[in-house]
Formats: structure tokens, C-alpha cells, sequence
């Protein structure tokens, strides 16, 4: 199996499933998306996740993805301020794999259990619009997933001016923890406890 970055929330699993595509010029820096797949999901319908236009859905391709989802917000007021968030659970060739979309607020107890045995995590950390890089980092350590990704943060020259910056998620792991990858995370190796990946330029 393998996970594709492409900035910000958006994602591709083994080029089947994308995850959260931005729209045209929603996130600064982050290049136009031209993807395709046989299904688009999304855990919201802010420009910055909901670019389902920038995806050309192809045939099935009999990948079989079991797909669970939890609804939370992305506010801490209930969703008074910026709405519901879906957070979505993958289960894909054994593995398990959460994105937590634009959570905006703590997890509660049912959704905790939920998310229990994850191999991958994949967490907004930038904080404004979501939760922050502590908050974050707490919930690492709540769920205990085997690899965290990181997501929807500012680098040197992309994201939202807005938000943290990765190394303020980083910094409450051990250096050994962590690992810089590409573009492309395989999952058929060791993985890291913290896999910060990159995106096509």
C-alpha cells in the first residue's frame, strides 16, 4: 500500500481513494490538483477539502475500501463557528488508517474508541481553523496510532499564514521518532512514529 501527500488535507491512497482535495487556488502555495481515482471523500465542504472537480473518478478498480465515519465538529461550539466535520476510518488491505479531517475541538469518549488500533493517523496540527499542535500531540498520545501524519499546517512557502508550523507538532517527539519522507509513504516497511511528508512542486 501506499499514501500520496499533495499539501495541505488532500491524500491518495494507492491511487484509488482521495482524501479532502482543495479547490484551485484555496491553499496558498500548494499546487493545482489534476488527480484521478474511483472515489472522492471529503470532511467538509470548505473550498480547502471539497475540490471534488479537481479529481477524474475512473472505473472501479475492485480496490475494496471499508470506510467508517464519525461526525464531530470544526469548532470547539459545537460547530456554531465553522460547522460539522467528518472524520474518516479506512480500512484498506488490513491496515486501518483515520483522517480527522478539520477537527476542530477534543475527541470525545465514543469517538476515542472508535479509533482505537489505528496504523496510520493522520491529524490536523496548525491549529486557528482546528486543533493545534498540543492538542495534537495529545491525542497521539490518547489513540497511539503507529504512524502519525501530520497535516493542514503552514511550511516556508505554503498554508494559510494562520497557521502553526510543523515543528511545533514535532518538538513533544524524540528526534528518533521522527522521519522526514517524500511525497510517497510506503507501508510495506517499518514506519516511523511521526512520518512528515512532502508534496509535488
Amino acid at each position: 500500500m501506499k499514501i500520496e501527500w499533495f499539501g495541505h488535507s488532500c491524500f491518495r491512497i494507492n491511487d484509488s481513494l482521495v482524501i479532502d482535495p482543495y479547490q484551485d487556488g484555496s491553499v496558498p502555495g500548494c499546487p493545482l490538483l489534476r488527480l484521478s481515482a474511483s472515489k472522492v471523500i471529503y470532511s467538509h465542504q470548505h473550498a480547502d477539502h471539497y475540490g471534488v472537480d479537481c479529481v477524474t473518478i475512473i472505473p472501479d478498480d475492485g480496490a475494496i475500501f471499508q470506510i467508517t465515519e464519525i461526525p464531530s465538529w470544526h469548532d470547539n461550539q459545537h460547530g456554531a463557528l465553522r460547522g460539522p466535520n467528518t472524520i474518516h476510518v479506512i480500512e484498506h488491505e488490513g491496515l486501518r488508517i483515520a483522517h480527522l479531517g478539520d477537527l476542530g475541538c477534543e475527541l470525545n469518549a465514543e469517538q476515542k474508541k472508535l479509533l482505537q488500533n489505528l496504523d496510520i493517523l493522520m491529524i490536523p496540527i496548525g491549529g486557528f481553523y482546528t486543533i493545534d499542535a498540543k492538542q495534537a500531540a495529545v491525542i497521539v498520545g490518547e489513540l497511539s496510532p503507529k504512524c502519525t501524519i501530520p497535516m493542514h499546517y503552514r511550511g516556508d512557502n505554503f498554508g494559510y499564514d494562520e497557521l502553526g508550523t510543523v515543528d511545533l507538532f514535532t518538538k513533544y517527539f524524540n528526534e528518533a521518532e521522527i522521519k522526514t519522507v517524500g511525497h510517497i509513504l510506503g507501508l510495506d516497511s517499518d514506519l516511523p512514529k511521526v512520518a512528515v511528508m512532502d508534496f509535488p512542486r
